[in-house]
């Protein structure tokens, strides 16, 4: 086997375990009450309210985010785009895996508190495995970037503002259908700081080692 289908080889491993760990870290910050992050909100409360299943809802907005993304970049829209919905239905496969596998509940505030730590760093390590392997990009980090680029700006303003019109969205859609807020908590502004600050620190210690194996340094 030749250099470059190693490299290929070792750039899908990294982007599939990606993946999986940021399902994981989802998947965790579910479980613990606290508050999930900003974009997961939104499919999470609307399943909350409905009782349809949270992996479903999270392929349908992540979908909708893509069609978002389209209509954003217009004429600069690229093929690799598309494949952003078929990652959205793999994406909500690995969720609902995980919600069946991680079937518990902590009663101490404190291992709650644990446990949304570790969901928020696993949702940061998947993130810096998927971005630096330069594939399909999760259509959350897609739309983040794209609002970036319309405003003249960087992904990480794109970021910002993503969350926040989440965060709103998700607080409305609370209030109105069911008078209260759901899945808005301490864990929201956690995960908002600390899913970056986790990126940085996976890409301090491996992104140079990584993207070197990978083939895309």
């Amino acid at each position: 086997m030749n250099q470059k289908n190693t490299c290929m080889l070792w750039r899908i491993f990294f982007y599939v375990c990606g993946a999986v760990t940021l399902a994981a870290g989802v998947t965790l910050n579910t479980k613990t009450g606290l508050g999930v992050s900003p974009v997961i909100s939104m499919p999470f409360t609307i399943a909350s309210i409905t009782g349809l299943s949270f992996s479903a809802m999270t392929f349908v907005v992540y979908s909708f985010l893509v069609l978002i993304e389209f209509f954003l970049k217009g004429k600069n829209r690229e093929w690799k785009d598309v494949l952003q919905i078929p990652f959205a239905f793999v994406f909500s496969l690995f969720l609902e895996l995980f919600d069946r596998l991680f079937q518990f509940q902590l009663q101490a505030l404190w291992l709650n508190i644990l446990l949304h730590l570790v969901g928020v760093f696993a949702t940061g390590a998947g993130m810096a495995l998927m971005v630096n392997m330069k594939l399909i990009p999760n259509p959350a980090d897609g739309l983040a970037q794209a609002i970036g680029s319309a405003i003249g700006r960087d992904m990480g303003l794109g970021k910002n503002i993503l969350d926040t019109t989440s965060v709103c969205i998700t607080c409305l859609i609370g209030l109105i259908f069911a008078h209260r807020l759901i899945g808005i908590g301490i864990g929201t502004i956690i995960a908002m700081i600390g899913v970056g600050r986790s990126v940085a620190v996976v890409n301090h210690f491996f992104k140079e080692k990584m993207m070197k194996k990978a083939g895309t340094w």
